[in-house]
């Protein structure tokens, strides 16, 4: 019976009362019998497994654009302030948390990188429930402002995954036992690796790179197998004075279009739509640059692809099949371009960016029109931004997250929210709390009481 399948807990109270209501109509004698006996269990199953609260299991979210469905976290913090928990990390990185079935995890490097890890927290009181060690011994450049272990982990209820560059891809169970790992080859670029692992529809996607070896991949999130890898032609490394930079740190994102899922990528001059049963390249819009760190956005039917180190950005229709950059692409911006690393936010028409540069802008979808700038509380911006209602989230390398409101017509401070302690993290949202990762420690940020 579907009942029967659903006693986890995954039951909303407003489906257990039609159940009851429907039980006192049975359509049958067996039936007669059965229903408030599962009635019952279905009550028993949802005191016993409480409705999991939003997690945030992957990079930027659920959806992995940074929207939250809550609708109350805190506005306000300090140190002294709605600091539920705090707990030391071993090391700085850039890699973001997590949240997944009560866990956080997020990744941290060791010993110059020869060390690579995976850990997990208890998300109520901040206890390390386990850490998860590779080792990777051989030289892998990065750069200073890119500690190794850049890429953030995904989850799907069951497993967990961490994509620790040349050290390899690696999935393990919520109690830390690895299930399988892959060695996808070696990745060397002087600035490190920073793309995330996205699960979907029991397919792990991956944008492999950046240097001369760029590939996008599908992989069996059973298994680890390869499902299918679609070569890029990559990049030089910048390696031996090589100031020929180019790469991609942009995580795939999967859009609806035309009625289909597609795996959409941001990479060097272009943007490329795959099939995720084949990874068919669908579609491609020309009008990036040599390097690209934000991941695509988008709103109804449209999309905003940009690039780093003040290369353009483009506005595109989404869909279509081969080459669409004549037909698609609404707008290309190529003069006097901040630069950009954290990902922005498309609301209705209007989409939302905060740059490195300290430079919040607002502009038109569908024309790349700007419709206000400003300089926003000093401190360079290397995260994305986040959302939680008619708010805006995103924290600043100095440790102060700047909570705006999403107005097209002007910038609309609501909040600084000082830690004192630098990060070039993305916040993650989940059941009313925030989580921010520093170079120096995890913080549970919430109004609730410690339990």
């Amino acid at each position: 019976m579907l009942l029967v399948a659903k006693l986890d807990g995954s039951y909303s109270v407003m489906e257990l009362c039609e159940i009851i209501a429907n039980s006192e109509n049975p359509t049958d004698e067996g039936d007669s019998m059965r229903l408030p006996i599962v009635v019952m269990l279905a009550l028993l199953a949802l005191i016993g497994n409480p409705l999991s609260a939003a997690d945030w299991p992957a990079f930027r979210g659920p959806g992995g654009d940074g929207v939250s469905s809550e609708s109350q976290v805190p506005l306000r913090w300090a140190p002294d302030q709605n600091i539920r928990w705090k707990s030391p990390l071993p090391s700085p990185g850039n890699g973001s948390p997590i949240v997944s079935s009560g866990r956080v995890f997020l990744t941290c490097a060791t010993e110059a990188g020869k060390k690579r890890g995976l850990y997990c927290f208890d998300r109520r009181d901040g206890r390390q429930l386990w850490a998860k060690v590779v080792d990777y011994a051989p030289e892998d450049p990065t750069h200073g402002t890119n500690p190794y272990c850049g890429s953030s982990p995904a989850a799907d209820g069951k497993r967990v995954v961490v994509w620790h560059g040349s050290a390899g891809l690696f999935c393990y169970d919520y109690d830390g036992k690895e299930l399988w790992s892959r060695d996808l080859g070696i990745f060397k670029h002087i600035w490190g690796y920073g793309s995330s692992p996205v699960f979907h529809a029991g397919k792990i996607y991956l944008n492999c790179g950046p240097g001369e070896r760029t590939f996008v991949t599908a992989i069996d999130s059973a298994d680890g197998k390869t499902i299918w890898q679609t070569d890029e032609p990559g990049g030089a490394s910048g390696e031996k004075g090589n100031t020929e930079w180019i790469g991609s740190w942009s995580t795939p994102q999967i859009v609806g279009v035309e009625g289909r899922d597609q795996v959409l990528v941001t990479l060097p001059y272009h943007l490329n739509a795959y099939d995720p049963s084949d990874g068919k390249i669908l579609w491609t819009c020309d009008g990036l640059g040599k390097l690209v760190y934000t991941s695509p956005v988008f709103g109804e039917g449209v999309g905003v692809a940009m690039s780093g180190f003040h290369g353009p950005a483009m506005g595109f229709k989404l869909g279509g099949s081969g080459n669409v950059t004549a037909s698609n692409r609404l707008w290309h911006e190529s003069a006097k371009i901040p630069q950009r690393i954290g990902s922005g936010m498309i609301i209705g028409p209007h989409m939302y960016m905060a740059n490195e540069q300290f430079i919040a802008q607002c502009f038109d979808v569908q024309t790349g029109k700007e419709l206000w700038q400003t300089r926003m509380p000093e401190g360079a911006l290397w995260a994305s931004l986040v959302r939680v209602g008619d708010r805006l989230y995103v924290t600043n390398q100095k440790g102060t997250t700047i909570v705006f409101r999403p107005n097209p017509d002007k910038f609309e401070l609501l909040a600084e929210n000082a830690l004192g302690e630098q990060t070039n993290s993305t916040l993650a949202i989940s059941d009313g709390e925030i989580f921010l990762r520093t170079f120096q420690s995890l913080h549970c940020i919430s109004e609730k009481q410690a339990q």
